[in-house]
């Protein structure tokens, strides 16, 4: 009994839920029903407004074409009526004078004889009739004016529904991400005429494969594009890829989006680790001030999101990489006494890496580089073996030096705005950049035997950081170009 109430339970159950389907289904159609009757009327709106605009055009067109020739058959008979009454006249005056020379040829009287036939000579000299034009000031011919709308009468009647624009297909081959930018390149099947501009629609994801139904970034319309291909510029990569999807448009209707294509968008990404930083400096996420008080550095809210491993950052799990292992220092301790440091919540062990940091110059101290897991909490940067740092002074006179186990060299170089920092784990390179134009300002080769961990510090000063920045192009030739060569900088190593 029980057994069969179970099954019976479970039917009931299954039954329910397809009742629920069919119910929904149902109320998918009638929705499509009342959607299918608004975009109907909505269609035969636009059509009627169009073939109106178009009865418009044309009884403007016929309108100003009637009174073109209005004007001109006005004009011309203007000027044949002038030249048919002064005709008229001439005529009219000389038969007149011929019927007078006739009269005079007949009478038989000779006394006045001469005098009329000289008289009658200078009438005919001057008569109106011999300044005559007999050619018509004015054609009658109108076939400048006949139209011939066959070409047009083809181009109406082939008038008919606008179609739809194929698809799109992004040539994910011809697509490139570098700089943070990315240039996304697209194709249609066969050329269309009709296509007035294209809708690039992007979103940011750690998922290489295509959208997911929840994904945590929403999607970023680019319109009005021209051409079969588009730059995004002044990105910050903050997650592994970026999927993109395009479609085309006419002036009437869109099409379908294209198949979504996924791009590495790989770039470092760290916050600033509070949780590390001497009591003297007040640390946002990416930023630090100098504060001479102490003890009102760290934000409540801030310690309670933030742990004090680096192995747990956010950056860290969204950026992880199978090459990457948790090997953070456990129970890591703040900084103190004149080691004003502060330190990422990201380490690196592998690949190649590139950020950015811009500082005030009138700062008194500071520094920026890489320090190993095992940096003691009294060490200064670029003072032991564990870090590596270029280090700004200002206390004296300004010098900017390159430090590492208590070894210095004075670099002669301008003091930049900011300072790109390039790291290549895997071949023992660290090297230091003017961030405006990327020239090289410092190189320290070595080989890493730790992870390494982003290490900044200001005495009286403050700087702030820019993660999720690519290697820059010109770095990495820039790298390449010098691979092989001896540093100059070995002593430092």
């Amino acid at each position: 009994m029980g057994d069969q109430k179970e099954s019976l339970r479970k039917i009931t159950h299954t039954l329910a839920m397809k009742n629920e389907e069919i119910s929904n289904f149902i109320c998918t159609l009638k929705q499509s029903l009342d959607n299918l009757e608004a975009n109907s009327s909505r269609v035969q709106e636009d059509l009627e407004s169009e073939f109106t605009s178009l009865h418009s055009i044309l009884d403007e067109m016929k309108e100003t074409m009637v009174t073109r020739i209005k004007q001109e058959r006005a004009s011309r008979t203007y000027e044949l009526q002038s030249q048919l009454s002064a005709c008229s006249k001439a005529l009219e005056s000389s038969e007149e004078l011929l019927e007078l020379a006739n009269q005079t040829m007949c009478s038989s009287e000779t006394d006045g004889f001469t005098q009329a036939a000289k008289d009658i000579k200078d009438s005919v000299t001057m008569a109106p009739a011999f300044r005559l034009s007999l050619k018509a000031k004015a054609s009658d011919n109108m076939s400048h004016l006949m139209v011939d709308f066959s070409q047009e009468r083809e181009m109406l009647q082939a008038l008919k529904f606008l179609p739809v624009p194929a698809t799109p297909e992004i040539q994910a081959s011809e697509c490139q991400v570098c700089d943070n930018t990315v240039t996304v390149v697209w194709t249609l099947p066969e050329p269309d005429s009709k296509i007035d501009h294209y809708i690039l629609e992007h979103r940011r994801t750690n998922h290489e494969g295509p959208p997911r139904i929840r994904e945590d970034y929403p999607w970023m319309v680019v319109e009005g594009i021209k051409e079969m291909e588009h730059t995004l510029t002044g990105l910050r990569f903050d997650t592994r890829y970026m999927t993109f999807r395009v479609r085309a448009c006419n002036k009437a209707v869109a099409g379908e989006f294209s198949e979504v294509v996924t791009l590495e968008t790989h770039a470092f990404t760290f916050k600033l680790d509070s949780a590390s930083a001497h009591q003297n400096l007040k640390v946002e996420d990416l930023s630090v001030e100098w504060d001479s008080s102490g003890g009102k550095i760290q934000d409540i809210r801030k310690e309670k999101n933030r742990t004090n491993s680096p192995m747990h950052s956010p950056a860290r799990s969204a950026l992880m990489s199978p090459k990457r292992a948790p090997t953070a220092r456990p129970g890591r301790d703040r900084f103190t006494a004149e080691s004003y440091t502060v330190l990422a919540d990201t380490m690196i062990d592998a690949g190649q890496q590139y950020w950015e940091v811009k500082f005030d110059k009138e700062s008194k101290a500071f520094a920026v580089g890489v320090a190993l897991r095992s940096l003691g909490r009294f060490d200064q940067l670029g003072k032991s073996g564990a870090s590596w740092c270029i280090h700004l002074n200002n206390w004296l006179q300004q010098s900017l030096t390159a430090k590492h186990n208590n070894k210095a060299r004075t670099l002669d170089c301008a003091i930049p705005n900011s300072i790109g920092v390039y790291v290549n784990y895997d071949e023992g390179t660290l090297s230091f950049y003017n961030a405006k134009t990327k020239q090289l300002m410092h190189t320290f080769k070595t080989k890493f035997q730790q992870p390494l961990i982003p290490a900044f510090m200001v005495w009286n000063g403050s700087f702030s950081v820019v993660t999720g920045l690519q290697v820059p192009s010109v770095v990495q030739s820039g790298q390449r170009k010098n691979s092989g060569t001896s540093s100059s900088n070995a002593s430092l190593t």
